[in-house]
This record gives C-alpha cells, structure tokens and sequence, in this order.
C-alpha cells in the first residue's frame, strides 16, 4: 500500500481537553495533555472466509498520540513498513518530540512498526510491561514471522522487528501526567494492558475493547473469555470519557459505550457457542447479530477455533 493511499484511509480525531481538567492541570504545574487517535486500514489475517461479506473483508488498527505542550507520547504502532511511515510523519507534523512508544500486548501489528519509528525517532523509548516485552520476543522468531507475518503480507513488514523494554512500575509521566498502566489480563491474548490517563479521562484500551469490528477470538477459550469480561469491568470502574479501541472503524468516535458493545459481542458469542453445533452455524448466527462488523475473518476464524476439539 503506497503512503498516499494509506493516509487517504487514515483517520485522525483530537479530543480538546475541558476546561475544568485544564485548569486543574495548570494548577498542578502540569501541561493540559490532548490525543490524536490514527487509524489505517489492512488485509485481515483471516482471508479464506465464507462468501457474503467480502465488502467488509478488512480491519483497522489504531494508534493513539498522547501530547502535552512539548512532548508525546504514542500508544502501539502500525504493522507495515509504509503504514508506520505514515504514522512518523503525522508525528512530525504534530511538532512534539515522541519520548516514549508503549506497547499495550505481544501481537505483532501492534508492535513491528517499532524500528521504523526508533530510526526516525533514535532517542524514543519503547516500554512494556515485563510480561508484554518477554512475549513480544517470542513473537518474532523466524518460524513465526516466516509462517505468518511475512507470508500474508510480502515484502511489507520491516526486515528488522525491535521490541520493547520491560519498563519498572507501571506508571508513566507525560508533562507532570501521570499515565498508569492497568494490567487487564486475558483480553483478545494474554497479559493485556490498557493506559488510563487520569487527567483527561482516557483508556487507551489495545485490544481489549473493539469499536466495530469482529474481535480475535482464536486465542481464547471458556475460562478466558470470562476473564476478558472481567477485564471490561476494569475499564468500566476507571470511569472513562473516551476509550480508544486497538481495532476500530475510521471515523467511529471513542463513547465509552464501546466497552458495553465488546461485553455483548463476547456474551453472544460465549451463548451461541454452545446453541450450536458447527462453525458454520456459530458464524452464521453471530453474523446474524453483527452484519455491519468488519473483518469477518476474525469471526470465522475464532467459530472453527471454539469448535475445534479440545
């Protein structure tokens, strides 16, 4: 995909920072932080998919710039070596130097655009947690960047995949913000993250919330998708005004209501799975509830993954 044509897909979106919560940063000594969430459209990793849906055979990833007067910082990278292009130069154009790059979970469209931005960037920091960073390196072995990444998208990922630092504690700080980071457990793969940003009411929620599109579900089984659940509720209790899903339609907004539809999504798939007896049945009756949703690769995938025997 040519830069061009990857900005025409991108979206970008700029929540001003409310008065009440600028105010109070100034009396802290502290920069008003505000976002810019962009997001790029993909092939699905899921390609060969029942006919009917093809129109909506894609995903988007999104990558969220959290900024202060000065500074930013940017939550999770884009996969392709001309998507995280695209992302360094909106960068640029945003005038603030990027000081830290956090990785929210291991999968590699989240993360393998990190050398394109250290090379543009050479005094960023990438950070992890302990857990994300020590999966990170497990996903770019050779056997699985050969059999999987480079095989679905030639000639597109970096030849060289950096991964993140393990970073101490679980906090951040951004112009006197501080940016913790809540440790989510089992979402779309193990050892999620999400950052909440106090001052401006922010989740950046990686994978654990989905904003119209068909969640990953292959990792998952019984036991984790109710811990995925469980992982809703700690975004809910940090009572956020605007979450920001790793995968979203370019130019849905952030309501918080995402949350909800995540939890219905993963409820109605948790019921139908054991309503049915094939793939193709679960498919079908999930598409039944969710037609407008992109990627139905993802669908598809995670019905032969439930119905697959243990």
């Amino acid at each position: 995909m040519k830069r061009r044509d990857m900005m025409k897909l991108a979206s970008l979106t700029l929540l001003p920072v409310l008065p009440g919560l600028a105010r109070a940063a100034a009396d802290s000594q502290a920069s008003a932080l505000q976002y810019k969430v962009l997001t790029v459209k993909r092939p699905g990793l899921s390609r060969d998919v029942p006919p009917g849906k093809e129109e909506l055979n894609w995903v988007a990833n999104s990558s969220t710039l959290i900024y202060g007067q000065r500074e930013a910082v940017l939550v999770d990278t884009f996969l392709t070596v001309e998507q995280t292009q695209g992302l360094a130069d909106a960068i640029v154009a945003s005038g603030k130097t990027l000081s830290t790059i956090y990785i929210t979970h291991a999968h590699g469209d989240h993360f393998f655009g990190l050398s394109i931005l250290q090379q543009r960037f050479p005094n960023v920091k990438a950070v992890a947690t302990p857990t994300v960073a020590a999966k990170m390196l497990q996903q770019i072995t050779p056997e699985k960047l050969n059999s999987r990444w480079r095989k679905l998208f030639p000639n597109q990922i970096p030849d060289i995949i950096s991964t993140a630092q393990a970073m101490p504690g679980n906090q951040l700080t951004l112009e006197g913000n501080v940016l913790n980071v809540v440790n989510l457990g089992h979402t779309d793969t193990d050892d999620s993250t999400c950052l909440h940003v106090p001052s401006i009411s922010l989740v950046v929620a990686g994978d654990a919330v989905y904003n119209g599109i068909h969640p990953f579900l292959n990792e998952s089984n019984r036991q984790t998708r109710q811990e995925w659940l469980a992982a809703l509720d700690k975004i809910d209790a940090l009572k956020p005004r605007a979450v920001i899903a790793g995968h979203k339609i370019p130019g849905n907004d952030d309501n918080p209501k995402i949350v909800d539809e995540t939890r219905q999504y993963l409820r109605d798939f948790i019921r139908l799975n054991d309503a049915t007896s094939s793939a193709r049945e679960l498919y079908e009756q999930m598409l039944a509830l969710y037609p407008d949703r992109a990627n139905p690769g993802s669908l598809w995938s995670a019905a032969n993954t439930a119905k697959s025997p243990a």
